[in-house]
């Protein structure tokens, strides 16, 4: 059972090295054509073809393609009005003369659509009526009946997926693009930015480095946060105080509270900037231990405090 399962993966492996190879102008064209798409692009298929179909869907509108899945059979019923003028149709056939898809040919041609067909035979009738041909032919289906689409779904899955990320790499999708797309779960918590769960405003701790310690525990305690930022004269950060440089300044200071902030604050903290990913300041706090980090703006004025519980809380981590 193991050495035919490795041989199923091995054919299917083998479907996509061979997809790779006739990889060529046509491929670079249908990039083009999505790029400059005006409309939607429609995909259709019927059986494994469809289901893979689908799948390229979900990629293309995941990474900022207006996409949809139109089914064959479907289309005389009424979804034909999803089609609109402008759109590009991806045709998954890999006979080429699947009969629901040649019903469906003239229609799409009376529209006027741009289609792109990925098909294992070039020769066959839809990869004739397209206007670009992406060939994904095997030599053999990982079915021991060479029955069942199995190396053949894998090469066009395979394909979908190249030409959905390729667009998305022409187009220079970034990642505060590609959060827009995956605000739920957790991909779109992996993505937050700090600004988006940093405590600012009224809820932001912050003291001056000349204020006496007692001054310092009630803006600790009022703000609830265990931390307190520290400024100079101009409000540029200088230092940080936790609960433990309170506890450790106690122990070795009985006169502390008398004192002035600047003594016992930690130096030079950690910061990071807003617009930057909170897996950035995760990355930070277990770099150096710590569990709070200042956000402070490009002049190194604070504007908020990152906390690992947030951070947890949210799910992020």
């Amino acid at each position: 059972m193991l050495e035919f399962a490795r041989k199923v993966l091995e054919t299917e492996a083998d479907a996509i090295r061979s997809a790779i190879g006739r990889l060529d102008h046509n491929f670079v064209q249908a990039v083009k054509a999505v790029l400059s798409c005006k409309g939607r692009v429609v995909v259709t298929g019927i059986g494994k073809s469809g289901i893979i179909g689908k799948k390229i869907v979900a990629t293309l509108s995941s990474t900022g393609t207006p996409s949809l899945f139109l089914h064959p059979a479907e289309a005389f019923h009424g979804d034909l009005g999803m089609i609109i003028k402008g759109d590009i149709v991806i045709i998954l056939s890999y006979s080429g003369e699947t009969e629901e898809i040649m019903k469906l040919l003239p229609t799409l041609q009376r529209l006027e659509v741009f289609i792109i067909s990925i098909v294992g035979a070039p020769e066959s009738r839809l990869a004739k009526a397209s206007h670009i041909i992406l060939d994904i032919g095997v030599d053999h289906e990982a079915c021991p009946l060479n029955l069942a689409p199995s190396a053949s779904t894998t090469a066009t899955l395979a394909l979908g997926d190249a030409l959905a990320l390729t667009v998305l790499k022409e187009r220079g999708l970034k990642e505060e693009d590609f959060a827009r797309f995956h605000p739920g779960g957790k991909l779109g918590k992996r993505l937050l930015k700090v600004k988006e769960l940093m405590k600012s405003g009224a809820d932001l701790p912050v003291i001056s480095e000349r204020a006496l310690m007692k001054e310092t525990i009630l803006e600790i305690s009022s703000k609830g946060l265990g931390v307190t930022l520290v400024v100079d004269e101009h409000g540029l950060l200088t230092g940080i105080i936790t609960d433990g440089d309170l506890r450790r300044a106690m122990l070795r200071d009985r006169d502390m509270l008398e004192k002035e902030s600047y003594l016992f604050m930690t130096k030079n903290p950690k910061t990071i900037q807003e617009e930057e990913l909170v897996l950035r300041g995760v990355s930070l706090m277990e770099q150096h231990t710590i569990t709070a980090l200042a956000v402070v703006d490009p002049d190194r004025k604070p504007i908020g405090i990152l906390k690992i519980q947030d951070i947890i809380r949210e799910g992020v981590i």
